[in-house]
């Protein structure tokens, strides 16, 4: 019974194994976050975008926040006005 169940860990390990590395590689752009105050931003990540909605920007346009850069001092923000996508 216990090499079955060696067996079983091993299986389940490789299936983990190779699950976790994918999972790990997805962009941070895979998330879509829409925040009033960019003072909401938590860690933002190299590639990560997320949306302002706090009205500086033009009617019909939201500010997006691109983490751009990584520096010694952390992540840079590049800031931008877009237009503003229409959720169906």
């Amino acid at each position: 019974m216990s090499g079955n169940r060696t067996v079983l860990h091993l299986v389940i390990g490789a299936l983990l194994g190779g699950v976790a590395p994918v999972t790990l590689t997805l962009p941070a752009t895979a998330q879509q976050q829409v925040v009033s105050r960019e003072q909401d931003i938590i860690d933002l990540r190299v590639g990560q975008r997320v949306w302002v909605d706090d009205g500086t920007c033009p009617a019909g346009q939201i500010k997006q926040v691109v983490g751009s850069q990584l520096t010694q001092s952390g992540v840079l923000r590049t800031r931008t006005c877009v237009q503003r996508l229409t959720r169906r």
